[in-house]
Parts: C-alpha cells; sequence; structure tokens
C-alpha cells in the first residue's frame, strides 16, 4: 500500500502494546499522535531513538504530542524493550504488519546485495482531527524529538 501523504487521513489501527493492552488510533481523538515505525526493539538505532523520545516526554506531551511505537516484534519482546529503558509510551506489536501496510512501510531492503522484507524507520505526526500533518523519512535516531517538535 502507499504511504499517506500530508493532509490525508490516516489510516485506522488497533493493536496490542507491550502490556497487551488494545491500542487504536480512535482513543487519541483530539490529541497528536507520533506514530513511529522501527525496525527492531533493542537495536542501537531503534534504542537511541526510543530513549530520545523517553528523555523529551515532557516537551512533547506539553505540545500535546502522544508518542507511539511501532514494529512487527512481539508484545514480549515490546513489554522487555520498555522495562529495560523505562520507556513511558505504548509500543504497538504489529506481527502481522497489517500497520506497516496501512501506512506503507514494510518495503523492500537491501543489505549487501540481499533483498529482504523490513520496517521503514518512518514518522507520521497526526493531528488532533486524525489527519498527516508531518511524515518524517529521513529520522535522526539521536534526535528524534526535535525533529517532532
Amino acid at each position: 500500500m502507499s504511504r499517506p501523504q500530508i493532509g490525508q487521513k490516516a489510516p485506522a489501527f488497533s493493536g496490542l502494546n507491550q502490556k497487551g493492552e488494545t491500542i487504536s488510533l480512535d482513543q487519541f481523538k483530539g490529541k497528536k499522535v507520533a506514530l513511529y515505525f522501527y525496525p527492531k526493539d533493542d537495536t542501537p538505532g531503534c534504542t537511541a531513538e526510543a530513549c530520545n523520545l523517553r528523555d523529551n516526554e515532557m516537551s512533547l506531551k506539553a505540545k500535546g504530542i502522544e508518542v507511539i511505537g511501532v514494529s512487527s516484534d512481539s508484545v514480549k519482546s515490546h513489554d522487555k524493550f520498555a522495562n529495560k529503558y523505562s520507556l513511558p509510551f505504548n509500543l504497538i506489536a504489529d506481527e502481522s504488519k497489517s500497520i506497516h501496510e496501512a501506512y506503507g512501510t514494510w518495503i523492500e531492503k537491501s543489505m549487501y546485495g540481499r533483498k529482504y522484507m523490513g520496517t521503514d524507520r518512518v514518522t507520521f505526526l497526526i493531528d488532533e482531527q486524525g489527519n498527516i500533518e508531518k511524515v518524517i523519512e529521513k529520522v535522526n535516531t539521536k534526535d528524534h524529538a526535535a525533529q517532532l517538535l
């Protein structure tokens, strides 16, 4: 599926977070949502990105932004990752890749000449009305909060 663009309605989604609770976009009506897609729990880039968002949580909340991370890892993996780094936001386990597909973030990648499918590190800022306000395709994992703010 193609990637939603600025001004378009954000695709609805629902999935289990690290605590096994169902999280859906509908729950955040009237709030901004930073929906960030990342490849893998507890890897260097993904950890830097998550910890940067954690460390800037108060600044993000002051702007009314709720952070939600999405990867294809399991609920158990997300729970371990969130606990290890004291991550205060929801991490959705998208093992079926349905959220990835809806947002166009499950893509063909290439490493050492080998092609495979994986997560494209992209963040969507969704406004209070549920529309795409910003798409960050070149994520700076060490200073991602600044890109959102």
